[in-house]
């Protein structure tokens, strides 16, 4: 067989001579696939397809086989490093190897590369390493490439997009670093230059799935029922390709596929505890205790009053400690050490350059996105898990945990929670021009909506209301949605109290939205008026009822004479989480796979990877008004 693949790649090879359909590459030191890939504007399956062998070791010196076609990109500015020597740099006490290469622009994995010790070892005070001088080249060249650019059409997404040009949504995305999260209609895109006859449309008799992580033809048997065989007769190109993640597969009509948010039956892990080791957890918060006067109680009190961030450290924190509680009466022992991160930078410098985290099970924060960035960005060598508790990274490195659900997982999900309901409805979309993109989605989405603007004065601004006449004959007797997608609180004010008296027995008006911002809390909004509507919102968490018989409630209000608010919880739910993930598995990555659901108190978490980054969470709740209180909704 190997024999036949490489008489295969000298065919080709010569047909590459003659008729100039194909060009080579020799591999240098350390190139990925992806990088060569990137270079010549194909894909990588691009390159295994004509170099079997590469998929099993791509080896300095190995000569590939690289496809090009009559399709000529513009010149391209190419820049390319030299190496013309090196500058001998002493470390100095508390310089990290983050402050040196900012000293000397240049990027710390340079740094390591010729001082290989830095993969394992951390700076020392005294240390002369080799800081490396390049010479930087800039040329312009054309490439022949297999791309095209391509236009996407009303109704296109990803998933569509990859698809139709015969590659998975990894691949389309690595051809596209810059491709928005939701795709609009003529937004341009990098794809596999194949001629039209060649494009796969997408059949609306059909449903379509996006492969997952680890899952094979067993698993995709269970989930969606349907056998190999079935599959490949829809999907010809997995007999010989196999599947891949990220590739979209046509399934039969009668299968639901929805699997942006999905749902999964939630794990105990308190009955599955085998790493029973000691954790050693760090707590980073901006505490700013340097400024407190704690000889003055009255001081003390006001600051924790008047200073937002030290009251949120200090709920959150409360809750970590009743974790810690909880765990250890299950037999996990943690050592938790907290720093006061000052949420100024200079303390951060200082947290990382006096401490050793490289034996630290996870780092938990900090708060502030740009403190996390650093922290992580620090810690990646070391492998060490760090959490976003509260906010959203402003990075998701391979070793960050983004908590808090996506704003697209959000929208998502309330747009499936909706098409699982297979009753009858009509649908209304209300907005102002601000939100016309979330609008068009929902469009998109729910082909049958009626779409209503928030009107204009005179001189063509936005005047943040719609007329009595707008709604006339609008509404149908039964089932009523109406997503409203603002953040004007006039605005929704105006829209909320139109609809609440269109609300009768006969015609039931539900009000919904993609996003809860403040527009929804504001005094002009009617508590009334949102329970009346039953008013659907998708949440991060759900609220707990402070007369709830849960055990960490009952045991915060009793030690603190209050109910726990959302910090307090946050902090509880998501370190008894970790806690009990790192004691079910070796490490949190490994306990973090995308078929584990936990819930507790009031936040729920189900982890799913990045192709080339970290840690996201994707459990969202739905939540809806119900006589002047909010409850988890269900179908």
């Amino acid at each position: 067989m190997k024999k036949l693949v490489i008489i295969i790649a000298i065919l080709l090879y010569s047909f590459s001579v003659s008729a100039q359909d194909y060009k080579t590459h020799k591999v240098q030191e350390g190139e990925t696939i992806e990088q060569i890939a990137k270079q010549y504007l194909v894909t990588p399956f691009d390159i295994f397809a004509l170099n079997p062998d590469a998929k099993k070791e791509l080896k300095p010196n190995m000569v590939l086989i690289i496809p090009t076609s009559r399709v000529k990109n513009e010149e391209l500015p190419s820049e390319t490093k030299e190496l013309i020597g090196y500058k001998t740099h002493k470390v100095r006490r508390k310089e990290t190897l983050f402050s040196i290469s900012k000293k000397y622009n240049i990027a710390m994995e340079d740094i390591k590369k010729y001082n290989t010790s830095l993969y394992s070892e951390n700076l020392r005070k005294g240390d002369k390493i080799k800081i490396p001088r390049y010479k930087t080249i800039v040329n312009k060249v054309t490439l022949n490439n297999t791309i095209k650019k391509y236009e996407v059409l009303p109704k296109e997404g990803k998933w569509r997009v990859a698809y139709k040009f015969g590659i998975t949504v990894p691949e389309l995305e690595m051809l596209n670093p810059n491709m928005n999260e939701i795709l609009q209609p003529g937004d341009e895109l990098n794809v596999p230059n194949i001629s039209d006859n060649e494009e796969k449309a997408v059949e609306e008799a059909y449903n379509y799935y996006t492969v997952l992580k680890s899952e094979g033809y067993m698993a995709l048997n269970r989930k969606l029922g349907v056998t190999q065989e079935e599959l490949e007769a829809l999907n010809p190109e997995l007999k010989d390709g196999g599947l891949k993640l990220g590739m979209v597969l046509k399934v039969p009509g009668n299968i639901a596929t929805t699997n942006i948010i999905k749902d999964v039956a939630n794990t105990n892990l308190a009955n599955n505890l085998t790493n029973l080791e000691s954790k050693r957890i760090a707590l980073m918060l901006p505490y700013s205790l340097n400024k407190i006067d704690v000889d003055s109680v009255a001081e003390a009190k006001k600051m924790i009053r008047t200073n937002g961030l030290l009251s949120v450290s200090l709920d959150f924190h409360a809750g970590v400690l009743m974790a810690l509680d909880s765990a250890k009466q299950l037999g996990v022992s943690t050592h938790l050490k907290v720093f006061d991160t000052r949420n100024h930078n200079a303390e951060i410098s200082k947290i990382l350059s006096t401490n050793d985290f490289s034996n630290y099970d996870a780092v938990i924060g900090p708060l502030m996105p740009n403190h996390l960035d650093r922290i992580a960005s620090e810690l990646k060598s070391h492998n060490v898990p760090v959490v976003s508790p509260l906010t959203m990274p402003e990075n998701l490195y391979s070793n960050v945990f983004q908590t808090i659900p996506a704003d697209d997982l959000l929208e998502q999900a309330i747009i499936n929670f909706i098409k699982k309901d297979s009753l009858p409805k009509h649908m209304v979309i209300i907005s102002d021009s601000k939100h016309k993109a979330i609008s068009d989605k929902l469009k998109g989405e729910f082909p049958l909506a009626k779409q209503i603007q928030s009107r204009k004065n005179k001189k063509g601004q936005e005047a943040y209301f719609i007329y009595q006449t707008d709604l006339e004959n609008i509404f149908k007797s039964g089932k009523n949605i109406v997503f409203l997608e603002t953040d004007n609180e006039g605005f929704a004010s105006n829209v909320i109290s139109m609809i609440n008296g269109l609300n009768v027995e006969d015609q039931e008006i539900i009000l919904m939205t993609t996003n809860k911002n403040k527009a929804f809390e504001g005094k002009e909004i009617s508590n009334y008026h949102l329970s009346n509507l039953k008013f659907h919102y998708p949440s991060v968490n759900k609220d707990v009822d402070a007369t709830s018989r849960n055990g960490f409630v009952r045991k915060y209000t009793s030690e603190y004479g209050v109910s726990p608010n959302k910090y307090a919880v946050r902090g509880f739910d998501l370190t008894l989480d970790l806690l009990l993930r790192l004691a079910s598995d070796e490490d949190l990555y490994k306990a973090s796979e995308s078929a584990v659901e936990t819930e507790y108190v009031e936040n729920k978490f189900r982890y799913s990877k990045k192709l080339f980054g970290g840690y996201y969470n994707e459990a969202v709740y739905i939540v809806k008004y119900d006589d002047l209180t909010i409850i988890e909704a269900k179908l």
